[in-house]
């Protein structure tokens, strides 16, 4: 585990962002709004650490993540990180940049559906982390930008090397890293990097909607359906449907699968059990 810490467990008083919970939906929200939402070393931390601190907890079913301000966010904090990692021996750099990569670990297998509620700028740090998200819905102001290039560092920065050609394939994510040019919402969606562009300013509504809809569904069977989506992007054809099966064969013998049997014959809608 990376030294950088944030916020200590099991708290609700977090000093980089703001967490709101409501029916099983957490809403939280990068809170620096005269930065552009710049992450912090503390801002990193305290996300990773909320991420499993909410895993952990198993009282989510889904999770909107959002930006305060003009933009979603601008990536990481210039002033405070830059010039501190100039300072830095290669270890506490190795520290660094694993704790940054910790965050989109955290998103990717905590074990609930996360939105990302996007407007204005997505760049760097902040363009991966909505790449992370499992839904990208943003409004017409979005745009991304993988800026690391421009700062002379790899494009493949916090693992987007690995889930941008997932998304909107090769060609393109070589483009993106490559120039770290900016990408708007237009051609965002079109290379589907966008999962639903909503009018301006609607996309914290569609996204908390959208939340709302995940909340009351089947949780575990979110949970695999994501799990399963990460775990088979690097497997051969005859493990990923091995796995299938087996994931398959546990949840037929659990309370949902029955229910909703029960459900469609006496036409009703299914009273999910896992929630």
């Amino acid at each position: 585990m990376s030294p950088f810490t944030g916020s200590a467990a099991r708290t609700s008083d977090w000093r980089h962002l703001r967490v709101e919970h409501t029916d099983g939906v957490a809403t939280v929200t990068l809170a620096r709004p005269e930065k552009l939402n710049a992450l912090t070393f503390g801002a990193y931390a305290d996300l990773r650490d909320l991420l499993a601190e909410l895993s952990r907890e198993r009282s989510v079913r889904a999770l909107v993540l959002a930006g305060e301000g003009r933009g979603f966010c601008s990536g990481g904090d210039v002033e405070e990180i830059i010039g501190a990692t100039l300072d830095m021996d290669t270890a506490h750099l190795l520290d660094f940049n694993r704790m940054t990569g910790q965050v989109v670990r955290a998103v990717r297998e905590c074990p609930f559906p996360v939105i990302a509620a996007l407007h204005g700028v997505a760049a760097g740090a902040g363009a991966v982390l909505a790449l992370a998200a499992d839904f990208r819905v943003a409004d017409p102001t979005t745009r991304f930008a993988f800026l690391f290039t421009r700062v002379g560092l790899s494009g493949g920065d916090m693992g987007a090397a690995y889930l941008l050609p997932r998304i909107v394939g090769l060609g393109h994510a070589t483009r993106l890293l490559m120039l770290g040019d900016p990408v708007h919402a237009p051609e965002a969606e079109r290379i589907g990097l966008i999962s639903e562009l909503t009018p301006e300013g609607a996309a914290d509504a569609a996204a908390h909607s959208l939340a709302a809809r995940l909340s009351k569904g089947p949780t575990l069977a979110h949970a695999q359906t994501k799990a399963l989506l990460t775990a088979e992007l690097d497997m051969p054809l005859s493990a990923a449907i091995e796995l299938d099966a087996s994931t398959q064969a546990l949840l037929m013998t659990g309370p949902n699968y029955a229910e909703f049997q029960a459900a469609f014959t006496t036409k009703r809608p299914p009273n999910w059990q896992d929630r």
